[in-house]
């Protein structure tokens, strides 16, 4: 075992743990994107009630989420143990790649504590009160022949709310930040940094940091101004 506390405890492994479970968290924000965009399919909620039901019972989609919890929480762990760390050495935050001067990689330890509240609150609100309340009200659902939990109501009367939407689209700015360095810093720590592939990758990152955002924050401003398709 001394392998895994080695892996958890030197600073090569927390990189090494953050690297992997950064990039495999970036695979889920694209799958929560595509499934959140149903929100604005102009059926009155269905197709989102549909999706919200499939990803909390399907057995393999379960078994990932397992997984997706357990990143979520390894990164966050080892990310506010590498910013102490770094912290206390140098005074700044987590490095790594070309972008080690700008404002987001001596931050990531901050941003990352604010994606985490974040990611509290909104699971609080919407996924625990799917999962384990009768908070909300039941529908029938013609595709799966069968009622589900109304979700979409829980999500519709939130972004009903002003402050609401404005807290999500501060909370998107922030992970935009993070993943601006964040992305392309998870491929240096796994070795791939050259001057072939570390440019494309770079614009990679750049553009999922915008993309992934800008999609994650357009479904709370439309939905707010009643438009959908």
């Amino acid at each position: 075992m001394k392998w895994l506390t080695s892996l958890l405890t030197s600073s090569i492994g927390r990189k090494l743990i953050m690297a992997l479970t950064g990039l495999f968290l970036c695979s889920f924000l694209v799958i929560h994107l595509i499934g959140n965009l149903q929100l604005l399919v102009d059926d009155g909620g269905v197709a989102f009630n549909d999706y919200a039901y499939f990803m909390t019972h399907f057995l393999p989609i379960k078994i990932v989420s397992y997984g997706l919890y357990a990143g979520i929480i390894l990164h966050s762990i080892m990310g506010i143990a590498l910013w102490l760390q770094n912290r206390k050495k140098k005074g700044v935050g987590y490095k790594g790649g070309k972008a080690q001067g700008s404002w987001a990689s001596k931050n990531m330890g901050l941003l990352g504590t604010l994606i985490l509240a974040f990611i509290f609150i909104h699971m609080g609100d919407f996924w625990f009160k799917m999962k384990f309340t009768d908070t909300l009200k039941m529908v029938s659902s013609e595709a799966l022949g069968h009622d589900v939990k109304d979700l979409y109501k829980r999500v519709s009367i939130a972004f009903e709310n002003p402050l609401i939407v404005i807290a999500y689209v501060i909370g998107q700015l922030v992970l935009a930040f993070h993943l601006w360095h964040g992305f392309a810093s998870g491929f240096v720590t796994l070795g791939i940094n050259n001057k072939k592939y570390t440019p494309i990758i770079e614009t990679i990152g750049r553009v999922f940091a915008i993309v992934v955002p800008v999609g994650f924050v357009i479904i709370p401003i439309l939905h707010y101004l009643g438009i959908s398709f």
